[in-house]
């Protein structure tokens, strides 16, 4: 994850970037009027009002003023949806507000409204030592008027917010964005090579399974996390250079999303002398750890979401089975799209040839039963829901190019079919599920 996606996930960072644009435009629009003293033609002079020095500093006090009460309103209204969307869907969702560019370029656009109307009133004043009724008063009336521009805009601005807020807090609006993550967290990762693997190398069959196991059993140093939190990205071509140039093998231990303590062993490395700090820190600094996750480098988070959506929409406080099944239905379109990438090797070479780095994968057999699992657990006494999990198994499953996924979803099916029949469902609903689970079955065997 780099410097400015983080930014990007600041809230402050689009209001920040519009204050500097506003402080950058008012400077500019003052010094145009001072040093050109703007004539402009008789019937172009009729849209630019000069109201004088003390109409002028009424506008600007007045739209400075709203602005900043507006700006206020807004950001409360913010904090209010983002305490109901915690409570009721999942605190981890949270994040997608505070990225949200609709709701940071309204706040943004509001404070630099008032930071510009601010400016330009301070601008107003007497020029020179003179006093009394003849004295020559300096009135920007350009920037005056855009002032004008820009609380219309803000009028406009407040409008679309409150169609916004209003749409971001509907269960498909929330879905739909981590789904988005979700897709293109594997669109991003799993297309994407870090270094090159191993059919894209000639000599690649000098590393078997049973020689790369006898490698990596080798006595080698251990790297560890120096401080706690999420592994939320790792620099795999730093990884690759790092090992190149200190010519060793690096064995990853971590993946992103895993917890780390501050001894965690991030990386076994052979062939590395114990006092080479130089390298030890090169590959310390191309795993980044940080205190919350996010589903750049992190598919398992995106899906985590989603679950969790699905999860508390079944709690009993909230018992609302049809935002679950559309929570199912967008992870369905995720898992869906990953079943059908071929899973990325677990061994990187750099443009010789030799084996530098070995790192774990995520596979979709455990996302997939992740999610099957928490259904099995939370939806068995839920029809409606129980069947959605069916269809999730056959929209991955008659995609899957993996056969462990295949199985492994043979078997949460009859764990689904076993958990619904221990729920108590009438025998109807027991018969019609159970033949629908024989359909998947079906599926997934000639699949």
């Amino acid at each position: 994850m780099t410097l400015l996606q983080r930014l990007k996930e600041r809230f402050w960072f689009v209001p920040a970037l519009l204050c500097l644009a506003a402080v950058i435009l008012a400077e500019l629009l003052i010094w145009s009027d001072r040093v050109w003293r703007l004539s402009l033609p008789g019937w172009a002079d009729a849209f630019l009002y000069r109201v004088g020095e003390s109409g002028s500093r009424d506008i600007l006090g007045a739209i400075a003023g709203s602005s900043l009460a507006v700006a206020g309103t807004t950001f409360s209204i913010t904090m209010a949806v983002l305490a109901l969307t915690s409570s009721t869907y999942g605190p981890r969702l949270i994040r997608n507000f505070m990225a949200d560019r609709g709701n940071q370029a309204v706040l943004g656009v509001y404070v630099a409204t008032f930071l510009y109307s601010l400016l330009v009133l301070r601008s107003i004043r007497v020029l020179g030592d003179t006093r009394g009724p003849d004295a020559e008063v300096f009135v920007p009336h350009l920037a005056v008027n855009f002032a004008v521009v820009l609380a219309v805009l803000n009028v406009a601005v407040l409008i679309y917010f409150i169609h916004h807020i209003s749409d971001s807090i509907q269960i498909s609006t929330i879905a739909r964005r981590v789904r988005t993550d979700l897709r293109d967290t594997v669109e991003r990762l799993y297309p994407e090579q870090v270094g090159r693997d191993e059919h894209e190398v000639d000599q690649h069959p000098a590393h078997h399974d049973d020689e790369l196991d006898q490698l990596l059993a080798e006595d080698a140093v251990p790297v560890d996390a120096g401080r706690p939190g999420y592994v939320t990205s790792v620099r795999g071509e730093d990884l690759v250079e790092a090992a190149r140039d200190a010519d060793v093998l690096v064995d990853l231990c971590v993946r992103p999303g895993q917890y780390v303590l501050e001894d965690t062993v991030l990386a076994r490395v052979h062939a590395l002398s114990s006092d080479d700090k130089k390298t030890v820190d090169a590959l310390r600094a191309a795993v980044q750890i940080d205190d919350a996750r996010n589903p750049y480098q992190d598919v398992s988070f995106a899906v985590q979401q989603l679950t969790e959506l699905a999860v508390r929409a079944l709690s009993p406080g909230i018992n609302d089975p049809f935002t679950a099944i559309n929570a199912l239905d967008d992870l369905s379109s995720g898992l869906s799209l990953l079943a059908q990438r071929e899973l990325p090797s677990t061994r990187r070479y750099d443009a010789h040839g030799t084996l530098r780095v070995h790192a774990p994968q995520v596979a979709a057999v455990d996302l997939t039963s992740t999610v099957l699992d928490h259904m099995r657990w939370y939806a068995a006494e839920s029809p409606s829901v129980m069947h959605v999990s069916l269809d999730l198994v056959q929209r991955v499953g008659s995609r899957a190019r993996d056969r462990a996924l295949r199985a492994r979803l043979l078997t949460q099916v009859r764990l689904l079919e076993e958990a619904f029949q221990a729920a108590g469902h009438q025998d109807h609903d027991v018969e019609e599920f159970t033949a629908r689970v024989r359909e998947i079955e079906q599926v997934l065997t000639r699949a």
